[in-house]
């Protein structure tokens, strides 16, 4: 039933948008969690009376419905798990599982492909949307988790073609991406922060780093590899990481480089020839430190009785995650993060670990892939939170999240000094079916420090003692988890 309520719910913010003329950008852009979606170039996101229009089959796409296109009856199928919809185009019928449901507006082909108002991708498919009409750009992102069952990014959905046949994804169809063997390692996650790209694999592999000139790169071959079904790339197989305010690299590359063999090669794009030096754990993680020296993980174990926190500052690079009228909250993540990194280093019995140093794009799924690679002993998410100006309340507040059972005694402490740090409302420790605090394998917490949509609360998160005061928060309640 809820299944049935959710597409309901889609049916009624089509309703919400007619098709009236159409006025498309040649140079609009779509990111999904900070990747850039590829458009059909005859059929890209435009404006219809001011209300913005997207290609749905896009959106799908990268969030890995199974999408097909039945020519014959101008039917597009959409499929989440055991529950089907079709939309009819320029028909005002629409079918939700087994029941008939009567639209008062009808979807419409432009080329062959399917536009919808990109409110209804946002209220619908559970994403969080802003949309830049100065760059033409429309921004998505899943939230940190969003609902149990998400969809998540899959492998290549058909697109509508002349056969007049329906297409949906085939499972069992190799997918290119290297072959997929007991021996390949999967590679399920990639960062970059602190100068050191860390890429995150299921088992041991033998890499191969070289520097190459005209331009500067740094290029790691890894052998006998693929990537993980939730690894982001294009329909060559190909991806980037995107990486800002630092000076060395411009950008870092992946794709399959040699199908025999199945490498997966990783290009850093350099600014200037650089040092580096590889670290292989041989567990999990492979570390090109740019700094040209030798790094160690620094896992958890019971000779040193080191703990490691891995530091997750939400969002970054091309996902700004919310906002207020001036201020982002990729920012105030990573100044808190910043921070709490400086102060846990001056601990000699923990390690911390920062998925992001600077403002970075990184995936949803990288997050927690690199806290379960470098065997983290917890996972410490930081954000800010908003609620939509349509809302008439106006929340101020403290929320600590937590989704495993596991993880309910690091959400009670760390909370207890964060509500305290803040000075803000208490709004509880409150558990959610987040993806960065579910994929993890150690006990995870996603702090909501406040509220950026509340001008109070947006003047103390920004205030720099204020934020001093929340980062060593942070800390004492880490270091109470930890007994220390």
């Amino acid at each position: 039933m809820k299944k049935i309520g959710f597409f309901l719910t889609l049916i009624v913010f089509l309703l919400a948008f007619p098709r009236l003329g159409f006025a498309a950008s040649a140079d609009t852009h779509i990111y999904l969690d900070g990747l850039e979606l590829s458009q059909p170039s005859n059929a890209q996101a435009g404006n219809v009376k001011g209300s913005v229009m997207v290609p749905i089959r896009v959106i799908v796409e990268g969030l890995g419905y199974d999408v097909g296109w039945e020519k014959a009856s101008g039917t597009v199928t959409i499929k989440q798990g055991d529950t089907e919809l079709k939309l009819l185009i320029d028909k005002d019928q629409a079918l939700v599982g087994d029941q008939s449901v009567t639209l008062a507006a009808a979807p419409f082909l432009l080329n062959n492909t399917t536009m919808v108002p990109l409110r209804f991708v946002s209220e619908s498919m559970g994403l969080k949307v802003s949309w830049d009409n100065k760059e033409k750009s429309a921004y998505l992102y899943s939230p940190e988790g969003g609902a149990a069952g998400e969809i998540l990014p899959g492998k290549g959905t058909s697109l509508p073609s002349d056969s007049g046949e329906t297409m949906v994804n085939n499972p069992e169809q190799e997918q290119g991406n290297g072959y997929i063997t007991e021996t390949t390692a999967h590679i399920n996650g990639v960062s970059f922060s602190d100068n050191k790209l860390m890429i995150a694999v299921d088992r041991a592999v033998q890499p191969n780093a070289f520097a190459m000139f005209g331009p500067d790169r740094i290029v790691v071959d890894i052998p006998m590899a693929s990537f993980g079904e939730t690894f982001a790339l294009d329909s060559a197989n190909k991806g980037e990481l995107l990486v800002t305010d630092n000076p060395a690299v411009s950008k870092i590359r992946y794709s399959l480089f040699d199908s025999t063999t199945s490498t997966i090669r990783f290009v850093i794009d350099l600014n200037s020839s650089s040092q580096f030096a590889i670290t292989n754990a041989g567990d999990g993680l492979v570390i090109i430190d740019l700094a040209g020296q030798s790094t160690s993980p620094n896992l958890p174990t019971e000779s040193n009785g080191t703990r490691v926190v891995l530091i997750d500052a939400g969002h970054g690079g091309s996902d700004p995650g919310t906002s207020s009228p001036t201020r982002l909250e990729k920012d105030f993540n990573l100044a808190i993060a910043l921070k709490v990194e400086a102060l846990l280093k001056l601990e000699p019995n923990i390690t911390a670990v920062m998925n992001r140093s600077d403002d970075t794009t990184l995936t949803l799924k990288n997050r927690p892939n690199l806290a379960n690679s470098i065997k983290a002993d917890i996972f410490v998410s930081i954000h800010a939170n908003s609620v939509d100006k349509s809302v008439k309340t106006n929340p101020s507040g403290t929320e600590t999240y937590y989704t495993r059972e596991d993880s309910i005694a690091l959400a009670n402490v760390i909370h207890k000094h964060l509500v305290q740090a803040t000075g803000l409302n208490d709004r509880k420790v409150r558990q959610k079916n987040l993806l960065v605090t579910r994929e993890t394998t150690m006990p995870a917490v996603l702090l909501e420090s406040g509220y950026l949509s509340n001008s109070f609360d947006e003047a103390v998160l920004f205030d720099p003692i204020a934020q001093d005061r929340i980062a060593a928060g942070i800390v004492a309640g880490i270091k109470e988890y930890f007994g220390l």
